[in-house]
């Protein structure tokens, strides 16, 4: 959230002449001088919290400012309890893998994604193997096809220098249902 890491100023931090003054109720009023506005927020019990400091006059409101930055806080904390961190997972595969590696790989990739991460393959060409990329095409996209049920093809497979890249992701919860 921004608004947590934007330093309030409050009380006597504030330099304006005069504010436009919001009781603790949500009440304006009016253009108050700061020394008025101080002792209405001090009789209240309250602090002096200036929320628009651009605005012609600046805007204060009488509120319990210890109170509403622990408010913030809790809303941050939430947020962030919310979030949904998604890892990238990488398998590497070979243009020459075995049926059963293959399979191996193939379980170790619905795993993951069964977990919600997403998965770079990443197939690595060797030595003169980098002459029959359709091998390696073939066996990325053989790799997408089985898993096609549980994911979606992220990034299409891309050569970068000797490697080929794929790149999947969990298919989104409204096209499960």
């Amino acid at each position: 959230m921004v608004i947590a890491q934007q330093q309030m100023i409050v009380n006597d931090g504030i330099r304006a002449r005069e504010v436009r003054l919001i009781d603790q109720n949500g009440e304006q009023l009016g253009v108050k001088t700061k020394a008025e506005a101080l002792q209405l927020a001090q009789a209240a019990d309250l602090d002096l919290v200036l929320v628009a400091p651009k605005a012609r006059p600046a805007v204060a409101r009488i509120m319990d400012y210890g109170k509403y930055r622990y408010e913030l806080q809790k809303k941050e904390r939430e947020a962030r309890k919310n979030q949904k961190t998604t890892a990238v997972k990488e398998i590497r595969l070979s243009p020459t893998i075995d049926t059963n590696d293959f399979n191996v790989k193939l379980g170790r990739v619905r795993k993951f994604i069964e977990k919600g991460d997403k998965v770079r393959i990443s197939l690595r060409f060797r030595g003169r193997a980098i002459t029959h990329k359709e091998l390696g095409r073939d066996m990325i996209e053989r790799m997408a096809e089985e898993t096609k049920d549980i994911a979606t093809v992220e990034q299409r497979p891309k050569m970068e220098g000797r490697s080929m890249f794929l790149t999947l992701a969990p298919l989104a919860e409204k096209s499960k249902k």
